[in-house]
């Protein structure tokens, strides 16, 4: 047989006479709640471990973000001034940055205006030398001479009232570009304009203003005046497209060669 606790046996004889039993002790109450606790008590129980865990975190992370806690004022005080220097040399930085930044954007501005400069000049320069075609407001000039015996001087003067009248570009029959070394003798049949023989009619075509042009053949004395007198006559068409595309190829100094200045 098992033995009985003293607690058992007074709840069978207590049971067993019918008399009400004793209330429990205190003793008694508290193993009961230890051994057979409550919703409440276990609800209880949980929110106050969950509140350490978030306490004894807090004081974790206080303690190691405030690494300027424990530090003495004259100690703030260093700190403090040498970051306040640090800010100010990252400031200087920032604006010696930011000047070398426009300095190079002028830089960069100043080059692409040369750039295109140096190309706006040397379009000119080609167009000027023929070695480039060109295009633009002119005249057209239709020479007929008997027998294509036009007079060299005439031809000569024409050119170069033409010139002096702002000419920029000029060709004759489509085949030679008249240029400052140009050619110009005399031929059987016609001129010999570098090297080339051309024949009546002779079609100069010209690149310039074509009023100007025209009043430049035209006035007293003048080229359309010169060429009746060998029986020729001259007809000028003005135009606002003028096309010249016959090209003279560049030729490389013999003598001068580039140099750069001071």
């Amino acid at each position: 047989m098992t033995e009985q606790q003293p607690d058992q046996q007074a709840d069978q004889v207590t049971a067993t006479s019918g008399e009400v039993p004793p209330e429990p002790t205190a003793r008694q109450r508290a193993v009961r709640a230890l051994l057979h606790p409550g919703r409440g008590q276990i609800t209880a129980g949980a929110l106050l471990v969950v509140l350490g865990i978030a306490a004894v975190t807090q004081v974790r992370l206080a303690g190691t973000d405030d690494e300027y806690g424990g530090m003495r004022q004259s100690d703030l005080i260093q700190a403090l001034n040498g970051l306040q220097a640090a800010s100010r040399r990252n400031d200087q930085d920032i604006r010696d940055l930011e000047k070398t930044r426009d300095s190079l954007r002028d830089s960069s501005e100043r080059t692409a205006t040369a750039l295109e400069q140096a190309r706006s000049e040397l379009g000119a320069l080609g167009i000027l030398a023929g070695t480039l075609p060109a295009s633009g407001p002119g005249v057209r000039i239709t020479v007929t001479v008997p027998d294509s015996g036009i007079s060299l001087n005439y031809l000569l003067d024409g050119i170069e009232e033409l010139r002096d009248a702002g000419a920029e570009a000029m060709e004759i029959n489509d085949a030679v570009r008249v240029v400052a070394q140009t050619s110009f003798e005399a031929a059987d049949g016609g001129v010999n304009v570098d090297g080339r023989v051309l024949s009546s009619p002779f079609v100069i075509d010209v690149i310039g203003d074509p009023e100007g042009l025209t009043a430049a053949l035209k006035f007293p004395g003048g080229f359309v005046e010169d060429l009746a007198l060998d029986e020729g006559t001259v007809d000028i068409k003005q135009d606002q497209k003028i096309e010249i595309s016959v090209i003279r190829p560049a030729t490389a100094p013999r003598y001068a060669e580039s140099s750069q200045g001071e």
